[in-house]
């Protein structure tokens, strides 16, 4: 009976100290801080365990051991933020991915706006195995890449072998670790396709667990037709859509995002799953080339120069360009576009329009500026800023239930919103403005991504998810970037977890880059 009692008591003893290290000892331990867990809900004090990359304990470990202690208090401890719309060309120059580190994201999406990595697997095979990225990277597959791969830059219907090619390359992607279809149909040669082809390639996608993301056929004078566009694609093919960095381009539109945030609740409301995007600045960017009207510049630039030396083609396109300057992304004003990357010449960089006129020689009028565009998608293109949005616009769309954050950033995007983003909505709109509180601005920066990319285990904080985590002080948080000077850090960011390595330390890189390759549904049913 002795034995027996003193096993007994040994096998207690035992398995209460095995109960305790398992809760008690941990790699890191963060304290102090008020949690703000991403679901939307009120926050609360409590400590964070981590170990073994993975959140553990969420409570009072003040007692307990870790290797690593954060002392958050005063600070916000929140989920690890997720960037549904990222152009990540770089990554592979710029595997740390600071602009977007720094701001306390650890999860980006790449591939939008209908371009993306062909071919797909392998890409991401080697991403994954030759390089240590500084955060979590996933990719939609491009629409505009596969069709270009398949049919040019040209103007026309596929043939059935055509679509049938387009299909079995998203289906492919898919397979390989696509999280869904993007399409950028404002842009080469994705302006060329009807509706029906893209119907064709989102049920592909939509089938295999994947959802839709489109820069819509037109933000300005069209852009009632083009998220009316989108609600179709998502009811024919049976598809979750996001209207990516939603926005209202344009004077004549100005005000327009109560009818398409109508539009989408109405969506909603049938049963639809429609969503929206958008980063938080009343200005675009992308290439010279949105200013021409898309026939103009279909094919090659010798098929450009053709069609320009013809005299009534020539008059057609000025004056499609002119139109453009005037209701469109122009804004009405050549002082309104701004020249970010120009390689040509970067003496024009941060310049607009209106002072290249001026430097030229020649008066700044519509039809003269419109000459000067053609004079620069010759010379090797730019990419530009247009400030053609409003305040109002930008917080009606940001208000909306089902509206995420989203930076249509990269290293290579010479936009504020590359460095400032999410910074900004936390710093602006949240503190300053109030019209988002924090918590909702944190689900809409991390819940709410994930549930879209179908991440179990990211976006919240809560024991057994990926311990992504984001601290910073609500008080001082701001962005730092201009339209001038575009790359400047944020503040305010004090540590960035990215699964359970110090990625960030008291505002400071450390040389940790834990960041994964993460694939999507349709690769990881197939394991």
């Amino acid at each position: 009976m002795k034995s027996a009692f003193i096993f007994i008591v040994t096998f207690l003893l035992s398995l209460s100290l095995s109960f305790c290290g398992k809760i008690g000892s941990y790699d890191i331990k963060i304290t102090g801080g008020s949690i703000i867990d991403g679901s939307g809900s009120e926050g609360f004090k409590a400590d964070i365990g981590i170990r073994d990359g993975k959140i553990v304990s969420i409570g009072n470990l003040r007692n307990s051991k870790s290797a690593q202690t954060i002392d958050a208090a005063g600070f916000v401890v929140s989920p690890g933020f997720i960037d549904l719309h990222v152009h990540i060309e770089s990554i592979m120059s710029h595997a740390d991915a600071q602009s977007h580190l720094r701001q306390g994201v650890t999860t980006v999406l790449g591939g939008p706006d209908g371009s993306s990595p062909w071919p797909f697997g392998k890409y991401l095979d080697s991403l994954d195995s030759d390089y240590d990225t500084g955060i979590n990277v996933a990719f939609l597959t491009g629409h505009n890449t596969i069709r270009r791969k398949v049919m040019g830059n040209y103007d026309r219907k596929p043939a059935n072998e055509e679509l049938n090619r387009m299909k079995e390359m998203v289906e492919q992607s898919m397979k390989e670790g696509a999280f869904g279809l993007s399409t950028g149909l404002k842009y080469l040669p994705g302006t060329f396709a009807e509706i029906s082809e893209i119907i064709e390639l989102s049920k592909v996608a939509g089938s295999m667990g994947g959802f839709y993301t489109s820069h819509l056929r037109e933000e300005g004078l069209g852009l009632i037709e083009g998220v009316r566009e989108a609600i179709i694609i998502a009811r024919d093919a049976d598809i979750p859509v996001v209207l990516t960095h939603h926005k209202v381009i344009g004077k004549p539109m100005w005000g327009k995002s109560t009818i398409t945030v109508s539009l989408a609740d109405s969506a909603r409301s049938m049963g639809l799953d429609v969503m929206m995007d958008q980063y938080p600045y009343t200005a675009s960017c992308t290439g010279i080339g949105v200013l021409f009207p898309s026939w103009a510049i279909a094919g090659s630039t010798d098929d450009f120069k053709k069609r320009f030396d013809n005299p009534a083609i020539r008059d057609s396109i000025l004056r499609g360009i002119e139109f453009n300057i005037l209701n469109d992304r122009g804004g009405g004003d050549p002082r309104l576009i701004q020249f970010g990357t120009v390689k040509w010449d970067t003496t024009l960089e941060g310049k607009t329009l209106y002072d290249y006129a001026l430097r030229e020689g020649v008066n700044p009028d519509p039809l003269n500026c419109a000459r000067l565009v053609v004079q620069i998608l010759l010379k090797g293109g730019a990419s530009c800023i247009y400030h053609v949005m409003t305040d109002e616009d930008v917080e009606r769309i940001m208000k909306q239930q089902f509206t995420m954050v989203a930076s249509d950033g990269g290293e290579d995007v010479p936009h504020p919103r590359s460095y400032g983003t999410f910074p900004r909505v936390l710093g602006r709109y949240v503190r300053e403005k109030q019209i988002l509180t924090l918590e909702e601005a944190i689900m809409k920066m991390t819940s709410l991504p994930a549930k879209r990319m179908g991440l179990d285990e990211r976006g919240l904080l809560k024991e057994e998810y990926a311990a992504d985590i984001t601290i910073f002080d609500p008080n001082r948080i701001a962005d730092r970037s201009t339209y001038e000077q575009p790359r400047e850090y944020p503040v305010g960011i004090e540590y960035v977890i990215v699964n359970g390595s110090v990625a960030l330390e008291k505002g400071k890189l450390t040389q940790n880059r834990s960041g994964k390759v993460l694939r999507g549904p349709a690769f990881s049913r197939l394991r």
